[in-house]
C-alpha cells in the first residue's frame, strides 16, 4: 500500500526580465496555519501547476459591474455574502487562510486551503466559482550601467522608435494625466523621477501592500504607506514611462503613482494584483500599468474581469503580453489577455547602450557587465585568448590562460560553469559572446567576485579570430552605442496569442528588449533590461501623451485609435515577411501618427473565431472626424499562419482571402461609412492553424494608411485535444505515487487513516470548464459533482499537470462506505456547448477501493 502526499507546488510566471542586483537580505516570515505535511512532492521530471490559494467568486455581480443605486446598501449585501461564506466554511470544518477580501472590480476572497481539501471547498454553500490564484515571480536582475556624460538619453532610441520624441518636440509631455504602476514599486529619491513622495511630485502618492518582507503567497504582508522600491523592477518600469533628467521616458510630463505588490525579493500573487487593482480605481487614475500577469489564462480571470472593469470605469488598462514566447501559442498572460486592456508584445530596441573597450586600430567593442558579477575594470588591459564555449569539456583551451582575458560563446553549458572555469583558471576576466547575431543581457544566479560581461555575436567573432595574434584588449571608461542586430522585429521572448477565446492578442507592440532606464539609486542609479514589462510602460506612456493631446478620448476607444496607426513587424530573419499577428497584434505603435489621425476604424480589431470551413463577414466603420472628404482603397495584407501545435510555434501555409463591400470607402468630412470585410480561411492549412493578416485602408491620393488587425482558426476549435493525450491517455488516467508517474494502478485509500487517492491531468488546450464526479465502480450509482471549474488555463509545457486529491467524500461532505469508486473527469472545450457530447473529453479512473 502506498502513501500518497498532495503536490503543492504553485505555478512560477513571470512577465519581466532581467532586473538589477543584489537582493537585500530579508526575514522570512511564513504562515504556519496550513499544515502541509501530508502532501507529496512530484516525482523527478514532473511538476504540479495546482496551487494552495484560490480565488473564491460570490453569486453576485461586484459594484463595478451591478452600478446599483444605493452603493452602501449594495456592498453591504456583498460583504454579508462572504460572512455567509466563512460561517459555512467553519461548519465544514475548511481550514482557510483568508488573504483578500474584493468588492469592487470582483466580488469574492483569495483563500488558501490545504490541496486535500480542495474538493471540500469547492462544495461549499455560496460558492459561485473557483480560480486559481497563480504566483507572479520577481524577475533576474538587471544590469546596471554608468552615466556617459554629455549624451542626450531619450531612453536610448527606444522613445524615437515611437514617434514619442516628435511628439515631446511639440509639447505634449502627459502632463496632467495620472498613470499608476502596479510593481515592486518606486523609488521616488532618484532625481529623475521627482526626488520626492506625495503631492507636487512626480510620484504623488501611492501604497504598499506587502512590506519589504514579503516573500510571495504564504507569507505575511504588512502593508503601509511608503511604496519604495527596493528591487528595482517597477522603478525601471516607472522611468520608462514618465523619467525627466539624465533619462527621459516617454511621457516625462505625467504623474505617477505607485502601487507596491513585491517585497525586496520573492514572488507575489494575483490575488494581491487584484487588490491593487481596486485601489487604482479609488485613487482617480487615468491610466494603469501592469507589467506582470498570469500567462494562459482566460479574461474571466478574475484580474482580467477587474482590468475590464477598470476601463468601463473609465481607466485605460495597459499590461504586459508575457514571457512566455517559448512555451507556444495560447501564452499570453491575465490581465493583458482581458478583452478591454491593451496588452502589449515587445520589439527589440533599434541600439544598445553599453561600456566599450577597444581594440588598437580597431572599432570599440560594446559589453554589458554579467548580472550578479563584477563589473570589468574601466581602465589598463590585458591579451584575450579563446577559450571555445568555457566548459568543462574544453579544458586544453584553459592552458596558458593566467592574467588574460578569456572569450567563449554562449550556448554549450551554463554561464555559471563558463564563469568559474574562467575563474579557477586565473583569467583576468572573461567575455562571453552571443550564439546569434546580436548582444544579450545575463545572469548567474550567485554572486561571484570575478569581473564578466557580455557582447555581440559579431564581436566576439571577431575577438576570437584576433586572439590568434597575441591581441591586447584596452579597458575604457566611454560608452557606445552599439547596433542590436534583431532591432524592430518583436522580441523572441514575447508572449504569443490568441487569448483561450481566440480573441485577438496582443493587441500592440512597444520597445521592450535592451531598454535604459532608471534604477534606484542605491543599485546603480540606470541600467538595462529586458522583457514585456518594458514594453507595457512604454504602451501606458503613450497612452498618457495620447490623453494630453486628445483629452476626450475615452477609455473605451483608446486601443482602437492606437491600433489603427500602428505598423506591422517584419518577422525575424525574413524581412520580407510580416511577423505573425498572434505575435505583435497590431504592429508597434507609432503616437504621432495616433495624435494626428483625421480617422478612425471601429473596432480596431477582428476576432475571426472558429471558422468551420465557413466564410464569415465583418463589418468596420471608419469615422472622418476631419473637414475634407475621403475616400479609402480597402485591401488584405495576409501575415503567415502557425500550425496547430501548440508547444511549439511553427510557421505553415496558408493565408486568408478577404473581399470588400464597397471595393471603394467614401466617407464625408464629419461623418462614417461602413466597410463588409468577408473573411475565407486558408485552403490549404491544417485544421487548427491560426491566421492572421491586416486589412489596410489607403486613402486615394495619398495620405497615412489605417490598418485593423484581423485573426482566426481554421476548421473547428472543439476538434482540437484537450487533454494532452501523451502524458494523460484516454480512458487510463495517471495516478502519482511517491516514487513513478505511469499508467494507473490499483490503488486503495484508507480515509479514516487520512490517506487520498490523488488522480493528474494535463491540459495543451485551456479548457470552458472542467469538473470532477463521483461514481460507485459497481452499480454506476453517482455520488455527485466533487469539484467544477470555469475557464481553467492550459499547463505550461509537456510534463506539467495539475492534480486532485480524493479523501474519500461525497459531493455532500460526508464519507463513502467502503467499496470501489470511480472519479471521471470531464472538460469542455474551449467555446464549446454545453449540451453537445463532442464539445466534451472524459477521463475516467480505474476503482478505487475505500476500506477502513
Amino acid at each position: 500500500m502506498k502513501i500518497f502526499r498532495p503536490v503543492t507546488s504553485g505555478l512560477l510566471l513571470l512577465v519581466c526580465l532581467f532586473l538589477v542586483g543584489d537582493f537585500r537580505a530579508v526575514e522570512r516570515t511564513t504562515r504556519d496555519s496550513i499544515d502541509k505535511s501530508t502532501a507529496p512532492a512530484a516525482p523527478s521530471g514532473y511538476r504540479s501547476e495546482m496551487p494552495d490559494t484560490w480565488f473564491v467568486e460570490m453569486s453576485s455581480p461586484p459594484l463595478a459591474e451591478a452600478n446599483p443605486t444605493n452603493e452602501a446598501k449594495y456592498l453591504t449585501k456583498l460583504k454579508q455574502e462572504k460572512a455567509d461564506f466563512r460561517t459555512q466554511a467553519r461548519r465544514e470544518g475548511l481550514r482557510l487562510v483568508e488573504h483578500y477580501a474584493y468588492d469592487v472590480l470582483w466580488n469574492g476572497l483569495s483563500v488558501e486551503v490545504d490541496p486535500t481539501q480542495l474538493l471540500e471547498l469547492a462544495q461549499t454553500p455560496g460558492v459561485a466559482a473557483l480560480y486559481p490564484v497563480f504566483t507572479v515571480e520577481l524577475p533576474e536582475p538587471a544590469v546596471p550601467v554608468g552615466l556617459d556624460s554629455g549624451a542626450s538619453t531619450d531612453l536610448f532610441t527606444a522613445i524615437t522608435m515611437t514617434g514619442a520624441d516628435q511628439v515631446q518636440r511639440e509639447g505634449i509631455t502627459g502632463r496632467g494625466v495620472k498613470v499608476a504602476v502596479i510593481d515592486t514599486g518606486i523609488d521616488y529619491t532618484h532625481p529623475d523621477l521627482g526626488g520626492g513622495f506625495g503631492p507636487g511630485f512626480k510620484v504623488e502618492g501611492g501604497f504598499d501592500l506587502v512590506g519589504d518582507a514579503y516573500i510571495g503567497p504564504g507569507t505575511i504582508p504588512f502593508p503601509d504607506a511608503n511604496p519604495i522600491d527596493c528591487n528595482g523592477h517597477g522603478t525601471h518600469v516607472s522611468g520608462i514611462i514618465a523619467a525627466s533628467g539624465y533619462v527621459t521616458g516617454v511621457a516625462p510630463g505625467a504623474t505617477l503613482r505607485a502601487y507596491k505588490i513585491f517585497g525586496c525579493e520573492g514572488s507575489s500573487g494575483a490575488d494581491v494584483i487584484l487588490a491593487a487593482m481596486e485601489m487604482v480605481l479609488q485613487d482617480g487614475n487615468q491610466v494603469v500599468n501592469l507589467s506582470l500577469g498570469n500567462p494562459f489564462q482566460w479574461p474571466e480571470y478574475p484580474t482580467g474581469r477587474g482590468a475590464d472593469n477598470l476601463v468601463n470605469k473609465g481607466v485605460v488598462v495597459v499590461a504586459s503580453a508575457g514571457n512566455s514566447g517559448e512555451a507556444g501559442l495560447f501564452s499570453m498572460g491575465t490581465p493583458g489577455n482581458a478583452r478591454k486592456s491593451i496588452g502589449v508584445a515587445s520589439v527589440e530596441n533599434l541600439k544598445v547602450h553599453c561600456h566599450a573597450a577597444q581594440l588598437p586600430g580597431g572599432p570599440p567593442v560594446g559589453y554589458l557587465p554579467l548580472g550578479n558579477a563584477d563589473h570589468p575594470p574601466l581602465s589598463g588591459s590585458a591579451q584575450i585568448k579563446d577559450i571555445g564555449h568555457g566548459c568543462n569539456t574544453e579544458r586544453s583551451l584553459f592552458v596558458g590562460l593566467d592574467g588574460k582575458i578569456a572569450v567563449a560563446q554562449r550556448g554549450r553549458c551554463p554561464l555559471g560553469e563558463m564563469v568559474l572555469n574562467a575563474r579557477n583558471n586565473r583569467a583576468a576576466a572573461l567575455l562571453i559572446y552571443n550564439n546569434v547575431p546580436g548582444i544579450f543581457i545575463g545572469s548567474v544566479g550567485a554572486q561571484i567576485a570575478f569581473p564578466v560581461a557580455t557582447i555581440s555575436m559579431e564581436d566576439g567573432l571577431n575577438l576570437a579570430a584576433r586572439a590568434r595574434f597575441f591581441t591586447t584588449l584596452f579597458w575604457t571608461n566611454q560608452f557606445v552605442e552599439t547596433p542590436n542586430m534583431g532591432g524592430g522585429t518583436i522580441s523572441f521572448f514575447s508572449s504569443y496569442g490568441p487569448g483561450p477565446d481566440l480573441d485577438l492578442k496582443p493587441d500592440v507592440a512597444a520597445p521592450g528588449g535592451l531598454i535604459f532606464s532608471t534604477l534606484p539609486l542605491l543599485k546603480g542609479g540606470y541600467g538595462l533590461a529586458s522583457g514585456t514589462s518594458m514594453s507595457s510602460p512604454h504602451v501606458a506612456g503613450t497612452v498618457a501623451l495620447l490623453l494630453e493631446a486628445r483629452p476626450h478620448t475615452s477609455s473605451q476607444a483608446v486601443r482602437d485609435l492606437l491600433q489603427n496607426t500602428s505598423v506591422p513587424r517584419p518577422l525575424a530573419g525574413a524581412p520580407a515577411s510580416l511577423e505573425l499577428v498572434q505575435h505583435q497584434g497590431a504592429g508597434m505603435v507609432d503616437i504621432h501618427a495616433a495624435i494626428a489621425a483625421q480617422s478612425q476604424v471601429h473596432p480596431g480589431k477582428l476576432a475571426l473565431g472558429e471558422m468551420e470551413g465557413q466564410s464569415v463577414t465583418r463589418q468596420l466603420t471608419v469615422q472622418n472626424d476631419g473637414d475634407v472628404d475621403l475616400t479609402y482603397q480597402p485591401a488584405n495584407l495576409p501575415a503567415p499562419s502557425t500550425r496547430p501545435i501548440v508547444f511549439d510555434v511553427q510557421l505553415g501555409p496558408g493565408a486568408a482571402a478577404a473581399a470588400f463591400s464597397p471595393s471603394l470607402l467614401h466617407v464625408p468630412a464629419g461623418q462614417s461609412a461602413a466597410l463588409d470585410v468577408t473573411f475565407t480561411e486558408p485552403a490549404d492549412a491544417d485544421e487548427g492553424s491560426v491566421f492572421g493578416g491586416y486589412v489596410v485602408l489607403s486613402p486615394v491620393g495619398g495620405g497615412r494608411e489605417l490598418r485593423v488587425p484581423y485573426l482566426g482558426m481554421k476548421g473547428d476549435y472543439q476538434k482540437m485535444v484537450a487533454l494532452y493525450p501523451e502524458f494523460s491517455p484516454f480512458g487510463n488516467p495517471l495516478l502519482i505515487s511517491d516514487d513513478a508517474v505511469g499508467p494507473s494502478v490499483p490503488i486503495t485509500i484508507n480515509p479514516g487513516r487520512f490517506e487520498f487517492a490523488p488522480i493528474i491531468f494535463a491540459l495543451q488546450y485551456s479548457v470552458r470548464r472542467l469538473k470532477l464526479e463521483l461514481f460507485d465502480a459497481r452499480s454506476g450509482r453517482a455520488y455527485g459533482r466533487l469539484f467544477e471549474a470555469s475557464y481553467f488555463p492550459r499547463n505550461s509545457a509537456p510534463g506539467f499537470f495539475d492534480s486532485f486529491f480524493w479523501s474519500g467524500r461525497d459531493a455532500d461532505n460526508a464519507l463513502v462506505p467502503a467499496g470501489d469508486y470511480t472519479l471521471k473527469l470531464s472538460v469542455e472545450k474551449a467555446l464549446g456547448d454545453d449540451a453537445n457530447p463532442a464539445h466534451w473529453e472524459v477521463w475516467s479512473s480505474p476503482a478505487i477501493t475505500v476500506v477502513y
